[in-house]
């Protein structure tokens, strides 16, 4: 078995920059160089904790020549920590390590299907192999209080659904994953975040309890790339 950091994601050079404020969901403004620039943000959380006025982010320069916009946030800071805020990374950083067999929890699968159908919507990977099929779901993590990663940020009906429906696979005979994905390193347990969304941490308990496996990891976290650590506890 190969060690688990050994799945990462290189990052492009970051640049630091000066957060100013968040013009819309998908587009933010920083001061950069001597000026403003917008910004795409790669998330559609809310991370007030992490982009406020003044919060330091590092950028990198638009990924495609067609961008709108000519930089990304891709990291930002929070109490002295490094955290990733592209809520896309987990699920690419997530298949490197099933691909590299460096996930023990998931270990055995001979194929691996991302965007795999099921019912009216879609889980992020289907792993076949011995044995039933796996659905697996993987849901980016940026906010941490008092060393307790929480899932969502803000109220999400989608992930609320993807709890019932891997309920549902569970029950049809399938395996059912979800795992959180903390793109920080300074959590010990991870934890549903019933408090700002209860309807999510109801439906997260109510599919452990029909047989969803819940599993959450860190992310060790620096400026030239993100990597898969280790398993912290989680605490429904």
């Amino acid at each position: 078995m190969k060690a688990d950091i050994e799945a990462k994601i290189v990052l492009p050079r970051l640049s630091e920059a000066v957060f100013l404020c968040r013009r819309n969901r998908f587009v933010g403004e920083v001061e950069f160089g001597g000026g403003r620039e917008l910004a795409h943000v790669p998330s559609s959380g809310r991370m007030t904790e992490l982009l406020y006025p003044g919060a330091p982010v590092y950028i990198a320069p638009a990924s495609s020549p067609g961008a709108k916009l000519r930089y990304r946030i891709l990291m930002a800071e929070n109490s002295g920590h490094k955290v990733s805020v592209d809520s896309l990374l987990p699920n690419r950083l997530v298949y490197r390590a099933l691909a590299e067999g460096v996930l023990p929890e998931l270990e055995g699968y001979t194929r691996i299907r991302r965007e795999a159908a099921y019912g009216q919507g879609r889980f992020d990977f289907f792993l076949e192999g011995a044995g039933a099929g796996c659905y697996l779901e993987v849901k980016s993590v940026t906010l941490v209080r008092d060393g307790v990663a929480l899932f969502p940020d803000a109220p999400s009906e989608r992930g609320a659904r993807h709890m019932e429906e891997l309920a549902l696979a569970k029950r049809e005979g399938f395996r059912a994953v979800v795992l959180f994905v903390i793109q920080r390193q300074d959590a010990c347990s991870f934890s549903p975040n019933s408090a700002g969304d209860p309807h999510f941490g109801r439906q997260l308990s109510r599919a452990a309890l029909a047989g969803v496996e819940v599993l959450a990891r860190l992310c060790l976290v620096d400026l030239e790339k993100v990597a898969l650590g280790g398993p912290v506890p989680v605490m429904l």
